[in-house]
């Protein structure tokens, strides 16, 4: 597994990036709930009108947000997963989704990335509630470079985006396209594995030599229906691996929907619904929840029988 290796994460790169497109874009608004707000303060001097800060309030976070995007600016909001998803779900679903209003929430920490911060800063089931809402866009980088390109490209959308960040990081970023998957390395008769943002590097090690394709997923949703099933074309038989960084299972129904003309495998392999009350580092938590390349591998292979 790769983790970050330079003093710059995605959060300090999402930091600069916003700042800079503050300066950029009249109609851009950074709201936040006291996370990260010392990186903003000189985007916070020169824009005072368009950085607030609403301290720890993850309601009101959403709902200045969404009042935000009714005066017609575009509205980023940024605080940790589980404080930006699930602790204001329904302002969420009321505020932006129920309003048709447009915005992006930029996450950070994702499932595992901090364990000395307990369950309550813990998010694996970020993206399945996402999933519950219509019109949600989900990018999932796997490197700093990745997570400015999709960051810019949220910012100049109109619809509502959601950007999860990790310290969890592949090592080197790949020529994404945002809402494509991107094929890195194609077999013949393996599975087809679907690697989403920060796990690609294991996964690529975990399948080396099992002759399978490895499609990367820096946007989940939508689901890339079209390079999934180019990827199974020519293939007797429809085996997919899902290889997600947090809750397992959670693309499991676009694979179905995908493949719903033929018959098809799907192997779900992610965040375990089983809570882990361990504290430990990010590397123990993601090899407890068999993410790690050497589990990877053994799963992988024992399913497809290679």
């Amino acid at each position: 597994m790769s983790t970050a290796t330079t003093t710059m994460t995605m959060r300090d790169r999402f930091i600069s990036t916003a700042s800079t497109l503050l300066d950029e874009d009249p109609r851009l608004a950074v709201v936040l709930a006291d996370i990260s707000a010392s990186g903003f303060e000189d985007a916070a001097a020169a824009h005072p009108d368009r950085v607030v800060n609403v301290g720890i309030r993850e309601q009101l976070l959403i709902g200045a947000t969404g009042g935000l995007a009714l005066t017609g600016l575009r509205p980023i909001a940024h605080t940790f997963g589980s404080f930006l998803v699930e602790r204001p779900f329904e302002q969420v679903k009321l505020d932006l989704g129920h309003q048709g209003v447009g915005a992006v929430l930029v996450s950070a920490l994702g499932s595992y990335d901090w364990p000395a911060g307990g369950r309550t800063h813990m998010s694996p089931g970020d993206v399945a509630l996402l999933d519950t809402l219509p019109g949600w866009t989900v990018h999932v980088p796997g490197h700093v470079d990745e997570a400015e390109l999709l960051l810019r490209d949220a910012a100049a959308s109109d619809g509502l985006v959601y950007v999860r960040l990790s310290l969890q990081t592949n090592a080197a970023a790949r020529p994404v396209t945002p809402g494509r998957f991107l094929t890195v390395c194609e077999g013949r008769g393996g599975p087809v594995v679907v690697a989403v943002g920060p796990v690609l590097d294991d996964v690529l090690a975990a399948v080396e030599g099992l002759d399978a394709t490895v499609l990367y997923a820096s946007t989940i949703r939508p689901f890339d229906t079209v390079a999934l099933r180019a990827a199974l074309a020519d293939r007797a038989s429809a085996d997919v691996v899902l290889v997600e960084p947090y809750l397992a299972g959670t693309s499991t129904p676009f694979v179905a929907e995908a493949l719903s003309d033929r018959p098809h495998r799907v192997f779900a392999l992610g965040v375990s619904r089983e809570e882990l009350r361990h504290y430990g580092t990010m590397e123990q938590h993601i090899a407890a929840h068999g993410l790690d390349a050497r589990s990877l591998r053994a799963r992988i292979a024992t399913w497809s029988g290679r």
